[in-house]
């Protein structure tokens, strides 16, 4: 037998405390002496500024010149700017060392933006050159000898550099925008959003290419990275939801969204890096409306016991707990995802939620061959099945290998079907579980339905019967240990809750789903954690219920957002990895909707 370690890599572990997950997190840092919003802010998150800016209450032109200075603990007052301002840029990696430029510096109609410039050595501000572009709304990164400046409100798109003593236009941005997020150096940065945009740009030292968008609209939002590969966006937004909280990483080709801000914030100050970022003040949606409030965004230290999956670990020497998506019954969600290219229903699917195949099913009007991949964010044609399938099913673990049955046998090797060896007995209906060399069918709408077949990779062998009939029930878990659930009696026609678990050699009754239903989705690697989802109940309606099976019982969980039956048949993904419900009726429609489960800490209790 495998020892623990040999199957995870890992040894059971004593820990004093539970260790914890390697993620960002906002907390509280010192509030500012001053509310105030649009301000120059620069430093990291030991070391920060927050120059300038608009307090609350005051009318729209109104311009401040306080200073005030963090040390990671608290702000301090400190000397005044020598032009008041707001709505303008800074750069600095310190308290001690920045450059701030531009923003609206006149209080009274007509306002005007201006170009004067001012450098913060520790101690006193010093009037230098001024910039060309004249704008508010600014951003800016690199340090005070060594800063790229850019775009502004008005919405305009130039650049300049700063070499200490001069500026220089360089290339512009591909497009206008103010009131955005923007963090780097003067090689390598990135610039997001801005003007309810979701654009987004980076900078690697001579010029701007548009890269992977936001996945939330934002204006007036705040930033704090390291450069063009690393970095968070946070806040803003006024139009059209309000004030957002929400935070979002990026990876150098992805945005994900990450753990959100305790309070919303627009035009708040930022700075700092990717894994120690900060954010002051700002608009908020609170009395008085211009905050003093800071968050610092951070990761665990270094030193800290970080979990991983299939962590096993005594807590306090004494408690033995597990962490993984498998810690207990899952506490996943449905949300929407990309529709299939067409409208369809009791179509085949196998492989994992990121990367599975569907096929045939039966589109509006016919029966289909068509047959789509999907990437985890979007659906492609594939080549066309032999022969329909419609209320077939399908078997596989991997997007490369697996087939589509439904009597006759297809089998996907990543580029086209083969017909394979059929079953023994056809049927439409049915249900599959287990791998593309290892698989198990059983039911189905035929008499005898209560036939169950193994598949060896080559050819089909008949086993033991389950001991009712039925069609259009789910299974779950592999050749050798499932859970059949649910379907129509056959004979009889009436929806059924009760469930079989297979041992690999006969069927014992088990425990019952809540809700009898058939023609469901369902999902799972492992009889342990098995998921049935949507179908028909016993009134003929259908149903977005979810249930979970956690190797004795059944428990409801998380509705679909849509009630529908006859969606993908087979196995995509699992109960504790994600899983995908695809199309279904009625109507027949295309839309998905995408699980998902978090990680979870459970006490682990064993006899």
């Amino acid at each position: 037998m495998a020892t623990y370690k040999e199957i995870k890599g890992v040894t059971v572990q004593t820990q004093e405390t539970d260790p914890v997950e390697n993620v960002g997190t906002w907390s509280s840092g010192g509030d500012l002496n001053s509310g105030r919003s649009e301000f120059g802010g620069g430093g990291i998150q030991t070391s920060a500024m927050a120059a300038g800016g608009r307090s609350s209450g005051s009318p729209p032109g109104l311009v401040m010149d306080n200073v005030e200075i963090y040390n990671g603990t608290a702000w301090s007052e400190t000397t005044e700017i020598n032009t008041a301002r707001r709505n303008h840029g800074a750069g600095g990696t310190a308290n001690t060392a920045i450059l701030i430029w531009g923003g609206l510096a006149q209080p009274s109609p007509p306002f005007s933006f201006g170009t004067h410039v001012e450098s913060w050595n520790g101690s006193a501000w010093t009037e230098v050159t001024e910039c060309s572009a004249k704008g508010g709304g600014y951003g800016s990164v690199g340090t005070y000898t060594s800063t790229i400046a850019m775009s502004g409100s008005p919405s305009i798109s130039t650049v300049e550099t700063w070499n200490g003593s001069a500026w220089t236009e360089v290339n512009e941005l591909n497009n206008d925008r103010g009131n955005f997020g923007v963090w780097g150096t003067v090689t390598s940065a990135l610039i997001g959003a801005g003007n309810q945009t979701t654009h987004v740009e980076t900078w690697d030292g001579s010029s701007w290419s548009e890269t992977t968008e936001l996945s939330n609209t934002r204006e007036g939002g705040s930033a704090s990275g390291d450069d063009s590969t690393s970095g968070i966006i946070f806040g803003g937004n006024y139009d059209p939801v309000g004030y957002l909280t929400k935070t979002e990483s990026w990876n150098g080709s992805t945005w994900t969204e990450v753990n959100d801000l305790a309070i919303a914030k627009v035009n708040a100050g930022g700075g700092g890096s990717s894994t120690a970022g900060i954010g002051a003040g700002g608009v908020v949606p609170l009395s008085p409306n211009y905050g003093v409030a800071t968050e610092e965004f951070s990761f665990p230290p270094d030193t800290a016991a970080i979990l991983k999956e299939g962590l096993i670990f005594l807590s306090g020497g004494t408690t033995l707990k597990g962490f993984g998506k498998a810690a207990g019954i899952p506490a996943g969600t449905w949300a929407s995802g990309t529709n299939l290219p067409t409208a369809n229903r009791s179509l085949g699917i196998f492989g994992p939620s990121t990367s599975t195949i569907v096929g045939g099913g039966y589109e509006p009007g016919t029966s289909s061959t068509n047959a789509y991949s999907w990437n985890g964010s979007s659906w492609s044609d594939i080549a066309e099945l032999n022969a329909n399938k419609n209320e077939g099913v399908g078997f596989g673990n991997s997007s490369t290998s697996g087939f589509i049955n439904k009597g006759t046998n297809e089998e996907w090797d990543g580029s086209s079907w083969t017909e394979r060896n059929d079953l023994n007995t056809t049927r439409v209906l049915s249900a599959a579980a287990g791998s593309s060399t290892a698989a198990l069918i059983t039911g189905g709408e035929v008499n005898p339905s209560a036939v169950t077949e193994r598949w060896d990779g080559t050819s089909w062998t008949e086993v033991g019967d389950t001991n009712e009939g039925r069609y259009g029930g789910a299974l779950s878990g592999t050749q050798t240990a499932a859970i059949f659930a649910g379907g129509v009696e056959y004979p009889g026609g009436s929806k059924t809750a009760n469930a079989e678990t297979w041992n690999g050699s006969s069927w014992t009754e088990g425990d019952n789903l809540n809700e009898g239903r058939s023609r469901t989705g369902y999902s799972s690697k492992s009889v342990s954690i098995a998921m049935v989802f949507g179908g028909e109940n016993p009134s003929n309606a259908n149903s977005a219920k979810t249930e979970i099976y956690n190797g004795t019982s059944w428990t409801e969980i998380n509705d679909m957002s849509s009630a529908r039956r006859s969606t993908g048949a087979g196995i995509s993904g699992s109960a504790a990895a994600g899983s995908l419900a695809v199309a279904g009726t009625p109507p027949t429609v295309a839309t998905v909707e995408e699980w998902s489960v978090d990680n979870a800490l459970a006490t682990i209790t064993f006899s």
